[in-house]
């Protein structure tokens, strides 16, 4: 009879203390997580008289592997480094009009999660929407404005994808 309440009572509290782990766990995964914002760097954009001359320069004199659109920085991620992550440098004709409205003779790409709900935070936030998001095989891109004019291009990269168009156009990366 004694083994009988004390298998009893030993089923009663672990079921009770099973329910309330289970409880506490689901209430913590039911809050809503922080977005992340900017993840890193995603590339370096500027203005110049001759982009080719200035490419090569920079080949010659830094040893960045440059191509016709640039240089592409070759990375792994922190936080899974058997990914890798990219970086986009390029120069651009002085007169392009890619940077516009800005006037500025730069503009930097940050890397982005999760775009769509990053935009809205935005909109909520009144930040300048300059675009629509563009989708490419190698990620989505959005511009915004920043409190001094500059424009800013978000993007949320499809890895894989960009590393697989660099390997078609036969690019090398500087690592």
């Amino acid at each position: 009879m004694k083994k009988t309440v004390l298998i009893i009572v030993a089923i009663a509290a672990s079921f009770c203390f099973g329910f309330a782990f289970n409880t506490i766990i689901t209430k913590q995964a039911a809050e809503p997580t922080e977005t992340k914002r900017v993840t890193g760097i995603g590339g370096i954009f500027f203005k110049c008289k001759d982009p080719k001359k200035m490419r090569e320069w920079y080949q010659t004199h830094l040893g960045i592997n440059t191509g016709q659109y640039g240089a592409v920085f070759e990375w792994h991620q922190g936080a899974d480094s058997t990914k890798k992550g990219f970086t986009q440098w390029t120069a651009f004709k002085e007169t392009t009009k890619y940077f516009e409205p800005s006037a500025k003779d730069y503009m930097i790409n940050y890397r982005v999660e999760n775009m769509d709900v990053l935009v809205e935070l935005l909109k909520k936030e009144g930040v300048t929407i300059a675009d629509t998001v563009e989708t490419a095989s190698y990620g989505k891109f959005l511009h915004i404005m920043d409190l001094e004019g500059n424009k800013v291009e978000l993007w949320e990269p499809n890895d894989a994808e960009y590393d697989k168009l660099g390997k078609q156009m036969g690019s090398k990366t500087t690592k």
